[in-house]
């Protein structure tokens, strides 16, 4: 696939999507921490993503997608390590269109569950996200349902990118974002929308950084995807559309331990009783475990992108 120009995504087209999904999303909301509540020099700002409607912020990417779509539409069909299908699955059935949703065995039973609510056809099969992709991919073939890609598909950018737009009228003035990364829809929106104004921090699980290879590299190259956030963050490859915009706007791209993952999670339940994922926490566990060490008085964001777990799976209290 060839990497396409980054103006495939820009601010006047985040704006547009932002326009056009507005009564279909929930403003998530922001809390302020205080720097000696996390032990560092920074004030915080979380943006709580996690209370998106399905539990992440996928609902951004798949309602400017499937509004965009033209008439006459046979369906649509979706892989997903979880997240993304369950967000497919809601927006077809608020809009009425039929959906398929293929995801692999790694899948957790809470993401599952949800996909199956909304009332989607599901697929469960192959070890890891791109055996889903795959077979979605075929069906598409054999069916013509229009596809929703999870991260590299123009109107997927787009939506991700309202959760910047938002976040920046909510929280004006802040220094820095650290933004988890997967397959790269999120960051590659937020990076389209932020550009120069902020610092942009990915951060990937040491078992699972697509992002990070490729920026050595030059462009996409695949990875090995393992550890507990492999159903959110474990893209074999980061996405072609997003690539462009992570090398020109992201500042840095970290990696944490499945440890400061699960951390990150039990402080979020600890502190304020709110769930997140592996992939929902690992932003914070940058923070929390030392990978990003902010200036004094810095003011960071932290994005808390998914909340589809249960507090057992992370904390006894």
């Amino acid at each position: 696939m060839t990497v396409l120009p980054s103006h495939t995504t820009s601010p006047d087209i985040i704006e547009a999507a932002h326009e056009r999904i507005a009564g279909h999303v929930r403003r998530t909301p922001v809390i302020d921490i205080a720097s000696d509540e996390l032990g560092t020099s920074a004030s915080v700002s979380l943006k709580l993503e996690s209370l998106q409607h399905t539990g992440s912020f996928k609902p951004r990417g798949a309602f400017n997608t499937l509004l965009s779509l033209g008439d006459g539409t046979n369906g649509v069909a979706a892989a997903s390590g979880g997240n993304h299908g369950a967000a497919v699955a809601f927006a077809a059935g608020r809009l009425a269109l039929d959906a398929d949703i293929f995801v692999p065995r790694i899948a957790s039973p809470v993401k599952i569950e949800r996909i199956r609510s909304y009332g989607a056809r599901l697929h469960v099969g192959g070890a890891r996200y791109a055996d889903a992709l795959s077979a979605c991919e075929d069906f598409i073939a054999r069916t013509g349902a229009a596809p929703v890609h999870a991260y590299d598909q123009p109107g997927t950018l787009a939506g991700q990118g309202t959760v910047a737009l938002e976040w920046e009228r909510q929280a004006p003035g802040l220094d820095t974002l650290i933004v988890a990364v997967g397959g790269g829809g999120l960051i590659g929106g937020m990076a389209a929308w932020v550009q120069q104004r902020m610092r942009l921090i990915a951060v990937e699980p040491e078992t699972s950084c697509a992002l990070k290879a490729a920026l050595a590299a030059g462009g996409p190259v695949d990875v090995e995807v393992s550890g507990i956030a492999a159903d959110s963050l474990g893209a074999k490859a980061v996405g072609n559309l997003a690539y462009p915009l992570a090398a020109a706007h992201v500042d840095e791209a970290l990696v944490v331990s499945d440890e400061a993952i699960i951390a990150a999670q039990s402080w979020l339940w600890r502190e304020l009783r709110v769930v997140a994922e592996p992939g929902g926490a690992a932003a914070l566990a940058a923070l929390l475990s030392g990978a990003y060490a902010p200036q004094k008085d810095e003011r960071v964001g932290v994005l808390i992108c998914g909340g589809n777990a249960a507090p057992a799976d992370f904390s006894p209290v």
